[in-house]
């Protein structure tokens, strides 16, 4: 068991048993082994020094807003860039000396749609594993089973093009399949899908892991998605492992049990001060005008208190509720600040030329 830990510090929660060293429980030889994995971009540092491990037949999160590092990581780990310094172990298999090796026991679901519209369902798969040598007679069987699978076989002989946003996810999940890796790579695998589409491939991934027996590592930046698939997830921000461990572990490593969301009819700069005060409160979270999260130690005594402060103060609760501490949370309080909240920004370096071009 992996303990959550605060990087910025190098202090670790208690009452969790191990701190974040790459090491998974269980079985000696994990599936995925990343070993102070750096990746620089001339002065620029995307990933920093990044330690974990997989366990086989695990579903292990990189969870982290847009920019953390989680497309380098996993791109790296796919020998899709090479490695800055560090090592990244797949099966066995160091993916700077022995890419080959790792490319032919992988599958990869990469964030855009890449399936070419113009084929039918059967073709697009039919065509990738070709791509892996995988025998005419096997080829066959395997595009029947991934096509049944992710519930396409009705749509075999369609074009892609005719299929819905979730129903071409499925297909780039069973193209991935169709050579029969032993480790999975999805890329955000439900960005841009609704939220009925991306229950329907939670549900496709979990029966997946179980009749195929895979291990999959997923990058994603939905908290739910993180919590409903992931046995364990490692927050990943500015290109640095914050946090480690599983969902539970993750919660409670995160000062009060409970959240309570309340919503006062006006703002008031003293709100948050005010908060912090009541018995219990240990963070007080600023959401938007009059509204905050207070994680406490006690949910109902802070409701009650909550409820005769602003009485004594004559303001108006426009809302309240108690929640169970959430990865949102969690997020926050390694990194101090919202998941939501954070954008795209402009990465500051110079990519170097390549070698021979004119200026």
């Amino acid at each position: 068991m992996n303990t959550p830990v605060n990087n910025a510090t190098g202090t670790r929660d208690s009452g969790l048993s191990q701190a974040v060293n790459g090491k998974s429980s269980g079985n000696s030889q994990p599936a995925i082994a990343v070993e102070n994995i750096v990746k620089r971009y001339g002065n620029f540092e995307a990933v920093k020094g990044v330690n974990f491990s997989v366990a086989n037949g695990e579903i292990f999160g990189l969870l982290g807003p847009n920019g953390a590092g989680k497309s380098t990581l996993i791109r790296m780990m796919t020998t899709l860039i090479p490695v800055t310094s560090g090592k990244a172990i797949v099966a066995g298999h160091d993916v700077s000396k022995d890419s080959d090796a790792v490319r032919r026991i992988i599958g990869v679901i990469p964030q855009a749609l890449t399936s070419d519209q113009d084929l039918t369902v059967e073709e697009n798969l039919s065509i990738y594993a070709k791509l892996y040598s995988v025998p005419r007679a096997q080829r066959e069987k395997n595009i029947t089973e991934v096509l049944e699978a992710v519930d396409l076989s009705k749509w075999r002989k369609a074009q892609t093009k005719t299929l819905s946003g979730g129903m071409r996810r499925r297909l780039e999940i069973a193209r991935g399949l169709v050579h029969d890796p032993r480790i999975f790579f999805l890329d955000e695998p439900t960005t841009g899908l609704d939220p009925v589409s991306r229950i329907a491939v939670w549900e496709m991934l979990n029966n997946l892991k179980k009749s195929r027996n895979l291990t999959m590592l997923l990058t994603t930046h939905y908290m739910e998605e993180a919590d409903r698939l992931c046995d364990r997830i490692a927050i990943v921000d500015h290109g640095t492992l914050v946090a480690l461990g599983t969902p539970v572990e993750l919660k409670q490593s995160v000062p009060g049990s409970n959240v309570v969301e309340v919503q006062f009819n006006r703002e008031d700069p003293e709100w948050p001060t005010r908060l912090r005060k009541l018995s219990g409160v240990t963070d007080v979270q600023s959401q938007s005008a009059g509204v905050y999260r207070v994680l406490t130690s006690n949910g109902s005594q802070t409701t009650t208190q909550l409820v005769e402060m602003a009485a004594s103060l004559g303001e108006t609760l426009t809302s309240l509720s108690v929640q169970n501490t959430s990865l949102d949370d969690v997020f926050v309080h390694y990194t101090g600040r919202q998941l939501r909240d954070e954008q795209v920004k402009a990465v500051s370096f110079i990519m170097p030329p390549r070698p021979g071009a004119q200026p």
